[in-house]
């Protein structure tokens, strides 16, 4: 492969994703701004909410995650449970290292490095925050991460739903061993709400989509004419979700500045930290890009609906835990795409894939 081809292979992104970083600041400050000046629309939208699950925000998931639902030939699925490999990196970067390596480097940095800015029962209450943050991998926008590193969108769907039930189980005892705490309780009805509306739906509905339109047109309108509706419905769906997650975080980030920029810290570094393990772990075992990225970005990223509510549950909306999940959201786009990028620019590291040039 050319170098040229290599830098074009590497990149591959369109106007929107090029520039994606300057979109989201973007609309990070008009979510913040309507949150200020036009109190009544966050007012109204926190009428649309079931479980601690906004409603406008999860038909604009769900359009982000149907488009790349479309992309998986079905067929797939059943090849990728017979490739473990990349199974064994996410889960176990997820489940046996990422909650303990949040908690320590939470820790570190908010019980030690800032204990002259943050008192201890604050720093406490950051800690089990990012504790909660820690035991949550991301479901829904790490399909949006995989698109944007031309992931295995068959292969990152089984990351997703294995990630999934080991949740079920793994969350609770995970944090009331992290915490110390006994009466850990987890809303499963956020839980299971969230994976039908951010998995199942879309799953269903690109299968159905997919069937329909390649019985009927044939599999070159699909994938020529069809898909190519949906290539910017993605980003326009994560930019829009901004918008409305932080039209309801514009106190909480004018409010507290100073605390906001010292919990961003331990969270961006665990972030980069975990991404690296899984990465280069899947470097080490030479899997192919396509199943190391989102092996990555699983665990990198966080389920913050999952961890906003039990932060609420457990401690109050008020809450430095209720703060530190907030913050998670805050970072996590900006990182995220850092990460997007670092994946793609690495893209050579990893053995060249079938269809590759």
């Amino acid at each position: 492969m050319s170098n040229e081809n290599s830098k074009k292979q590497g990149q591959g992104l369109g106007f929107f994703e090029t520039y994606l970083t300057v979109w989201v600041t973007a609309c990070i400050v008009i979510g913040v701004a309507i949150g200020q000046f036009l109190p009544g629309v966050p007012e109204t939208l926190s009428q649309f909410t079931y479980y601690e699950i906004s409603i406008p925000v999860a038909i604009l998931i769900w359009l982000m995650i149907y488009p790349m639902m479309l992309k998986i030939d079905f067929t797939s699925i059943v090849e990728a449970t017979k490739k473990p490999k990349g199974l064994v990196v996410t889960c176990v970067s997820n489940w046996l290292i990422k909650p303990f390596t949040m908690y320590l480097i939470a820790a570190f940095f908010l019980k030690i490095v800032f204990s002259g800015l943050i008192p201890e029962a604050l720093a406490n209450e950051y800690l089990a925050g990012a504790v909660i943050l820690g035991a949550a991998p991301c479901t829904a926008m790490v399909f949006v991460w995989s698109h944007l590193t031309k992931g295995d969108p068959a292969y990152t769907l089984i990351q997703v739903a294995v990630n999934d039930i080991i949740l079920l189980f793994a969350f609770t005892p995970i944090v009331a061993i992290l915490l110390g705490i006994t009466d850990v309780f987890v809303p499963y009805g956020t839980l299971i709400l969230s994976v039908i509306l951010f998995i199942v739906i879309p799953f269903v509905g690109g299968y159905f989509s997919r069937t329909y339109i390649v019985k009927n047109k044939g599999i070159e309108y699909f994938e020529n004419v069809f898909l190519k509706k949906f290539d910017n419905v993605t980003i326009v769906g994560l930019l829009l979700t901004l918008i409305i997650i932080f039209t309801f975080q514009g106190d909480v980030i004018i409010g507290n500045p100073l605390h906001i920029a010292l919990i961003a810290i331990p969270l961006t570094i665990q972030t980069f930290f975990i991404f690296a393990i899984a990465y280069g772990w899947a470097k080490a075992w030479r899997l192919p890009h396509s199943v190391a990225a989102p092996a990555g970005m699983i665990g990198a990223s966080n389920f913050f609906e999952l961890a906003v509510a039990v932060a609420i549950s457990l401690f109050g909306l008020e809450s430095g835990a209720t703060l530190a999940t907030v913050v998670g959201v805050l970072v996590e786009v900006p990182v995220m795409l850092a990460l997007v990028r670092i994946a793609n620019k690495t893209r050579h590291w990893f053995p060249q894939e079938l269809g590759e040039n």
